[in-house]
């Protein structure tokens, strides 16, 4: 899949996404299944949400750089309700989950997990980033790691 896209295809592949100038490249790498996020290329701290200037030393040399998406689950809520989604079935709570990213204490992602009983979905458990096409494009989720691996 080619991910050399103008901004108005960008635009269109992720409709009802608020597409930025900020956050364009982070919809980019999606295309290649890569989760991307800004990093800062004075400090080298991790940042998100994608941002022009790092919150941590003011520089405005940030850039999205892939992170690994291995981490732990910091927080975790089961929607019983919610909007109407591609791929989003409320019958059975719906896991969204912030995961603590590996690359920097505090550098945290939200998404769902996928193919686990909700009972095992809980906080401290670690997981591996996946991913699942929705409405067509690839989205970043999670998958808990087995503990034998």
């Amino acid at each position: 899949m080619t991910v050399d896209v103008s901004d108005d295809e960008l635009v269109q592949r992720f409709p009802g996404e608020p597409i930025t100038h900020d956050n364009a490249a982070h919809y980019r790498g999606r295309l290649r299944r890569e989760l991307l996020l800004n990093r800062c290329g004075d400090c080298g701290r991790w940042h998100a949400p994608p941002k022009p200037v790092c919150p941590d030393c003011w520089s405005t040399r940030v850039s999205a750089q892939p992170v690994s998406g291995d981490g732990v689950i910091f927080m975790a809520i089961f929607l019983h309700r919610g909007p109407a989604a591609p791929g989003v079935d409320y019958r059975t709570p719906y896991p969204v989950v912030t995961v603590e990213l590996d690359e920097q204490e505090g550098l945290r992602f939200t998404s769902t997990v996928v193919d686990a009983a909700n009972e095992d979905i809980r906080i401290g458990a670690p997981v591996r980033l996946d991913w699942t096409d929705r409405a067509g494009v690839p989205m970043p989720v999670f998958a808990l790691q087995d503990s034998a691996s």
